[in-house]
């Protein structure tokens, strides 16, 4: 899973007034031929990061270069089961990356073009936002 090694700050507020609006930066191909980019707002986390990456690694049999282009840093917090509100904010439960659309999420490259839309198209239903395949040729 991907964490950050160290933060500023252990623990975050939300912003949730931030979901909204479309990707400013990184939703063009930069290193690979073939990627899948969100068409939606949502926030992603590191397990499901990963699990999109095994089935991208699994399909493709390891062949070509694989990128992965968003990187949870986002702390959310949780509190323990049946603790007394006004007791603090919880502990970091998990780690996650706003995503909006036109976030490119995935890149591929060294692999044919059918083999690198069947991967990306099973990897991005790990993931909870909508999303398409792009190519470089488009």
């Amino acid at each position: 899973m991907l964490l950050p090694k160290r933060a500023k700050y252990r623990k975050w507020q939300r912003l949730r007034g931030s979901f909204k609006g479309i990707s400013k930066g990184g939703s063009t191909l930069a290193f690979g031929s073939y990627g899948l980019k969100s068409i939606e707002i949502s926030e992603v986390s590191s397990r499901q990061i990963e699990a999109a990456r095994r089935v991208l690694a699994h399909h493709v049999q390891r062949a070509g270069k694989i990128w992965v282009r968003v990187f949870p840093h986002k702390p959310i917090t949780l509190k323990a089961a049946e603790v007394p509100m006004g007791s603090g904010k919880g502990n970091v439960d998990r780690y996650t990356v706003l995503v909006k659309p036109g976030t490119m999420l995935f890149e591929m490259d060294g692999i044919e073009e059918k083999v690198a839309h069947d991967a990306l198209l099973l990897a991005g239903h790990k993931l909870p936002v909508k999303t398409k395949f792009v190519s470089s040729k488009d």
